[in-house]
Parts: C-alpha cells; structure tokens; sequence
C-alpha cells in the first residue's frame, strides 16, 4: 500500500448562504489552508475532520492501493485527486496526493 498525502488547499466561506440558511453554530472547522495529513494503508489519519474524510475515503483508499487516473486523466497527476469536504457553507478543498 502507498502513503497518501492531504493537504488543505483552500478554505471558503459563503456568508450569504449561511446567513440564509445555517442556524448560528459557535465552532464548525478547525482545518487550515497548509494543513496536511498522511494516510497509512488508506485509513483516516489522526485529527482529521470526520465529514471530510467521508468524502474523500474512497480516493484515499483508490490511490493507497495503487489505483487512479480518476475520470480518465482528470488530474495532471495521475496520482492525486483534488476534493472538497461536503460542508456547502465552508467548503475546504483537498489535494489528494500518493507519496513514496
């Protein structure tokens, strides 16, 4: 199995949505732009959001076990995804990448 690499590309927010939308919440994300983590046999690495990991599992898992090219060459690396956490009033946005 190959290590995975995470890193936070960007983090946004969407103010006018959640000001139409959201309940007020006190504490949603502690994810930073630079932030990084490293999967090991595909599993979710240590203090990483729970929601985010749920929609990256499966690239993670694809790219640990050597798979990818993902949607026929929908990265310039072959070996990476780029994905965002399912939060659609603070969307953080993952590049996925398999280290040696």
């Amino acid at each position: 199995m190959k290590k995975v690499k995470i890193t936070a590309i960007r983090k946004t927010s969407y103010h006018d949505l959640s000001d139409k939308y959201e309940n007020p919440i006190e504490h949603a994300c502690d994810v930073n732009e630079g932030d990084a983590w490293i999967s090991i046999n595909g599993q979710k690495p240590d203090g990483l959001c729970e929601s985010a990991w749920k929609s990256m599992k499966w690239f993670v898992e694809e790219l640990a076990a050597g798979r990818g090219n993902f949607y026929d060459g929908w990265m310039k690396n072959p070996n990476s995804a780029m994905i965002s956490c399912n939060d659609g009033f603070r969307p953080v946005s993952f590049y996925i990448e398999t280290i040696e």
